[in-house]
């Protein structure tokens, strides 16, 4: 990365690999990279439990891993993230992954401003009267979301022929 070009995701992803703590990375970290916000989420061990425990017993243990290790690691996460926000111009997040479980610590909540005509404004409308949201806002939200289950796929070709054109971009002539 030279001083002119913008830090690509995988940049950022190698500098972070190469930043923590090795014990936080024995389970490779999933980092997530857009435009305003880098989350790290480390991949903590899950809780050994009886083989007959439940759900929930093991959705408080996950909590209650995740609540010690952030804990334990706040001072290190606080100055990696100072170290990284400098870098990158980023603000940055942090959680854990332990199995199939996620927590994120702190995120944020960025404001997206948009047009939108009659009819998407009614279905925003629809959602909020209904329950679903408590705002358009919150409605908008929560269809992002649905999309973002439903078309995951698509979403990540999209992703990575994004990072192909930057990719291209950075090769040609500055």
């Amino acid at each position: 990365m030279t001083a002119m070009t913008e830090p690509t995701a995988d940049d950022i992803r190698a500098w972070f690999t190469g930043r923590l703590p090795s014990e936080w990375t024995t389970l490779s970290p999933d980092i997530t990279v857009d435009r305003d916000e880098i989350t790290v989420r480390v991949q903590l061990d899950p809780v050994e439990l009886e083989a007959d425990a439940t759900d929930e017993a093991h959705a408080e243990a996950a909590a209650g891993r995740a609540s010690s290790w952030r804990e334990e690691t706040r001072d290190a996460r606080i100055k990696i993230a100072r170290e990284a926000e400098h870098r990158f111009d980023r603000k940055v997040s942090w959680g854990v992954r332990l199995g199939d479980r996620t927590a994120t610590f702190t995120h944020l909540a960025v404001p997206a401003m948009t047009r939108l005509r009659q009819p998407q404004r009614q279905v925003l409308d629809t959602l909020v009267e209904a329950g679903v949201a408590r705002s358009r806002s919150e409605a908008l939200a929560w269809c992002v979301k649905l999309v973002e289950q439903h078309s995951e796929e698509w979403l990540q070709e999209l992703r990575s022929a994004m990072e192909q054109v930057h990719a291209v971009r950075a090769q040609g002539p500055g």
